[in-house]
């Protein structure tokens, strides 16, 4: 006999909605990346951008926000620039559970830097990150990226050198 619970469709996910803002910093035709540590749970040892998801506690400013975000993970001062490209991933959200998660809505910004020494030394124990490096431009293409920042990447290398 069946009964009625088995015939209930599975509840769906609960998926929590936040956002994040990536900063693009050229400095000389040169890309800030940070490197993930072997610890990160996600993307060990993979590459992307300094930055990060905003934790709403009330009113937020956003160029705030960002120059935040980069003195914590690479320990520099930048001027924060305009965007340049809007994208969402998917991730586990270990606030809920495995089998939830959330959709991070970030937004790419270029930025200036106004020092250049980076160092992780600053970072937050949940930054997971190992190094940072200034990748010049036409090198890129051959870091390893964390999956969800690729089609930024593609679309950063597509702008002209004196606008990013």
């Amino acid at each position: 006999m069946t009964e009625l619970a088995d015939l209930r469709p599975a509840s769906p996910p609960m998926v929590r909605l936040e956002f994040a803002q990536k900063a693009f910093i050229v400095d000389d035709d040169r890309l800030l990346l940070v490197r993930k540590s072997m610890s990160d749970p996600h993307h060990p040892g993979r590459w992307e951008v300094p930055g990060g998801r905003i934790h709403v506690d009330g009113d937020i400013d956003l160029d705030d926000h960002i120059r935040r975000e980069v003195w914590e993970e690479v320990s520099i001062k930048i001027d924060p620039g305009p965007p340049f490209h809007l994208w969402q991933w998917y991730m586990p959200d270990g606030d809920f559970g495995a089998l939830q998660q959330s959709r991070v809505v970030a937004v790419a910004r270029t930025c200036r830097p106004i020092s250049v020494d980076a160092t992780t030394m600053n970072q937050e124990p949940d930054d997971h990150l190992s190094e940072a490096a200034w990748v010049p431009r036409d090198r890129l293409a051959g870091y390893d990226l964390i999956p969800s920042l690729r089609p930024v990447m593609q679309h950063f290398l597509r702008l002209p050198a004196d606008l990013d």
